[in-house]
């Protein structure tokens, strides 16, 4: 069982930088990989940065080069830094939290955070 805590939503010009933050409860956080997904009004929810356990990481295009995710295990927190914000990345940004805990037949654990709240706007 893991439970997350978003952290770090704002109101932010466009140019500006924001850290979110994701505490997560819970034993084996280092076992899990972890992501960022946001979700604007109106569409769905997109994955937008995604690091593995071993820290091996990846990006939407649309972020690739602003956004960073990286996770402290010892604090049991992965965060996400977006620099350069735009505002078409205004949305609700979501962590999320999975393993595969068997392969055959596969079986996953999946955890989701409740959300904060990014706006970029002038």
């Amino acid at each position: 069982q893991v439970q997350l805590v978003e952290s770090g939503g704002d109101l932010v010009q466009p140019g500006g930088s924001l850290r979110l933050s994701c505490a997560a409860s819970g034993s084996n956080f280092s076992l899990y990989a972890m992501a960022w997904y946001r979700q604007a009004p109106g569409s769905q929810r997109k994955l937008i940065a995604h690091i593995t356990s071993g820290g091996i990481t990846n990006y939407a295009a649309s972020v690739k080069d602003r956004f960073t995710i990286f996770r402290v295990d010892t604090e049991n927190t992965v965060f996400l830094q977006m620099n350069s914000l735009k505002p078409e990345d205004t949305a609700v940004y979501s962590c999320n939290a999975n393993r595969v805990v068997q392969y055959s037949p596969i079986v996953t654990e999946n955890y989701w955070g409740q959300g904060t709240q990014v706006t970029v706007s002038s």
